[in-house]
């Protein structure tokens, strides 16, 4: 699907750490590099490819999403891959939306 999250798309704001900006960011699995809830050039990616694995589109979904990533996920998930599965798992869970 190759969906793109732009910035204006999130409802949260997130700090731009332009330190890490270039470093590689979540591509897929597997990925043990630490995930930053709250930084902007890791948040987008992972979203993309959670919304990307749900076949979603829909900015209620991402909304959610942003909410599970930043304040309802347990601090102890810390991986990338950690952090994606948890995602796809919920929202799979809880809307049925990416169930096969």
């Amino acid at each position: 699907m190759g969906i793109e999250i732009k910035p204006s798309d999130l409802y949260y704001k997130y700090r731009r750490n332009k330190e890490f900006r270039d470093e590689a960011k979540f591509t897929g699995k597997p990925d043990k590099s630490l995930y930053d809830r709250d930084d902007l050039y890791d948040v987008i990616p992972m979203l993309e490819a959670v919304m990307d694995e749900l076949h979603c589109l829909d900015a209620n979904v991402l909304h959610r999403l942003e909410e599970l990533a930043g304040d309802e996920m347990p601090k102890f998930i810390r991986s990338r891959e950690d952090v994606f599965d948890f995602l796809v798992s919920v929202m799979q869970e809880v809307t049925g939306v990416g169930d096969a």
